[in-house]
């Protein structure tokens, strides 16, 4: 976190609610002194994410994830961890300081961002004049040809490259680096000469939630010898894996209005042609295999994505690549069925608003579109496809969530084959049920940690959450071995002596994150709730686990001693070592009877 003042940090932290913030992301269930969701990390069914208030942090206890308000908004919005500070501030209503000396690497870092986006925004603003220029006939051709009126053209921003030479010497005129220039995307440097990245081509910006011009995508007006759309290379400020087309938009109709479902386009026209039509909850891959970001991304609007690919047999099976990646993040995934060799687009201009709109009717669960597909791979007329196409069948039929679908499905696919259900049906049956993969939640983690590790990550729990075993106690006592337990019971101990009251969200800035030490963290985190560290059988546990450390702690020592007896020669030192380990002996002895002091 350097970079920025830290009292601003913990005062922002105090004003801004993460249970507040979090609800703006995800639907919370009061339980006790905690709020409860699905994980947004990670896929569930039951409950394991939680949100303590008071502590102002939050742990999920299936996969571990945790951390304060700034980390929960850094993850869910894709930003470094300045961006969400700015962004929580700006909630806040609390101006951002000025940063603090770190060797000039977050002053720079953020000079880059911000130089970067004004690039971006002044090429969008290039080449939109351009495509007004008059000079822009290709490109207002094909616009006339695709049917987009003037206002669709607005609403996206689409643009005019006239040439590879124009957008290096406009942006080297505004005053901009070279390396600035090139690490945009806008420009490439083909040994040292600059050229337009999307020389030529009619240019869609690609904008993010934030309405920042992060990135451009760009259609060729002539045959080319590759790809018919390009977008701009990975940058500072773009991820093609972590962005949609049109999320900007998206995020506006969110505000105004509930968005139950978003339709997944393949590219820009698609989206643009849907929105025109009125399905404005349209967004676009950009051309790539969907991804675990997209998808999270994508679950922030609403729960049900419609996939409306194009109609062949290359758009079905990209369909299936990124069904299941979607099913895995919790969403409720539908395919749209196109007429063979139309895409979205197509659909609108030949059939119309209400055509696209029977095919969205149409769209089919996960189970039954992958079925389909199946079906489409074999000649039944034929006796060994027939049985290829059964065998796999049954393994898609096996996967169902319920015996229902599962009966439902085994007589579409009886009325397929001819085969009788009961014949089906046992053969469904016979074959053993795939094993889940599903992770289950357990109390605590599990981890190759050894004993003496875990005894000490459960009496520093005791002592963090403050269990009623521990009153009288002094943490300062307690031998910790691992610098992470250290580093949290000196937090602990210098709270006891100001008296004042433990806050959790504090102890996550001692650590930076996706690290081992904050990993360490989040172990300990694990106790925090479902009576882990209550009752009577808690409370021996924890004694028992101190005993362990203290033990262990002594024969450390007692083995540290005896080695340096082995190097002495001298009587009187040797006298001296071995009246140490005698007492350290009959300390051994007295932690084994069981004395809590």
């Amino acid at each position: 976190m350097a970079g920025v003042d830290q009292d601003f940090i913990r005062t922002l932290k105090e004003k801004v609610n993460i249970v507040e913030v979090a609800e703006g992301y995800i639907t919370l269930e009061k339980r006790g002194a905690s709020y409860w969701a699905c994980c947004p990390f990670h896929h569930e069914k039951t409950p394991s994410f939680a949100i303590n208030e008071a502590g102002q942090y939050y742990h999920c206890f299936g996969c571990g994830e945790s951390g304060d308000v700034i980390r929960f908004v850094s993850e869910l919005e894709s930003l470094d961890f300045m961006d969400a500070v700015k962004l929580l501030a700006q909630r806040a209503k609390m101006p951002m300081p000025e940063t603090v000396n770190d060797n000039g690497k977050t002053a720079e870092l953020k000079r880059k961002r911000d130089a970067l986006l004004k690039i971006l925004n002044d090429c969008a603003h290039f080449y939109l004049d351009n495509l007004n220029s008059g000079k822009a006939d290709e490109h207002i051709d094909y616009i006339l040809k695709r049917q987009i009126p003037s206002g669709m053209v607005r609403a996206f921003g689409l643009g005019a490259s006239l040439n590879y030479n124009d957008l290096p010497k406009y942006l080297l005129s505004k005053g901009y680096s070279r390396q600035d220039i090139v690490d945009s995307g806008t420009v490439n440097d083909a040994n040292g000469r600059l050229t337009d990245a999307q020389g030529g081509r009619l240019v869609f910006p690609i904008i993010n939630s934030y309405n920042e011009v992060i990135a451009f995508g760009g259609r060729a007006l002539k045959k080319v010898d590759f790809g018919k759309y390009v977008n701009t290379r990975d940058t500072l400020i773009f991820n093609k894996r972590k962005n949609l087309y049109n999320i900007n938009l998206l995020k506006k109709l969110k505000k105004s209005q509930t968005v139950k479902e978003v339709i997944m386009v393949e590219g820009y026209m698609d989206t643009v042609s849907l929105y025109q039509a009125g399905f404005k909850n349209v967004v676009a891959s950009m051309g790539t295999s969907l991804t675990q970001d997209q998808a999270r991304l994508l679950k922030r609007y609403a729960d049900t994505v419609l996939i409306s690919y194009d109609g062949d047999g290359a758009g079905q099976k990209a369909n299936l690549r990124g069904l299941d990646i979607l099913k895995e993040e919790g969403l409720n995934v539908k395919v749209v069925p196109l007429p063979e060799g139309l895409d979205p687009d197509d659909v609108i201009k030949q059939r119309g608003n209400e055509g696209y709109q029977a095919c969205l009717d149409a769209a089919m669960p996960l189970i039954d579109y992958k079925l389909f597909v199946l079906k489409k791979g074999f000649d039944l007329q034929r006796t060994e496809d027939k049985r290829r196409y059964v065998t796999e069948a049954l393994d898609v039929i096996r996967t169902a969530e319920s015996s229902a679908v599962k009966e439902e499905l085994l007589k579409r696919l009886r009325d397929d084959t001819g085969i009788s259900f009961e014949a089906l049906k046992r053969d469904l049956e016979a074959k053993p049920k795939p094993v889940e993969t599903k992770k289950e939640i357990a109390e605590v983690r599990s981890d190759n940690a050894d004993a003496s590790k875990k005894a000490s990550r459960y009496v520093l729990s005791g002592f963090l959450f403050g269990a009623d075993y521990t009153e009288g106690l002094d943490v300062a006592t307690v031998p910790f071995k691992d610098e992470v337990h250290i580093i949290i019971a000196k937090y602990i101990r210098s709270k006891k002596l100001m008296e004042e009251q433990i806050r959790l969200s504090e102890i996550f800035e001692f650590f930076d994150e996706k690290t081992p030490e904050y990993d360490e963290l989040t172990r300990i985190l694990d106790y925090s709730e479902g009576g882990g560290l209550t009752g009577e059988v808690a409370e021996k546990y924890f004694f028992d686990c101190l005993v362990k450390m203290k033990l262990d702690d002594v024969d450390e020592k007692i083995a540290e001693e005896t080695k340096r007896l082995s190097g002495v020669t001298d009587v009187r030192q040797r006298a001296g070592i071995a009246q140490k380990i005698y007492e350290l002996a009959k300390q051994k002895e007295k932690i084994k009877n069981g004395a809590r002091d």
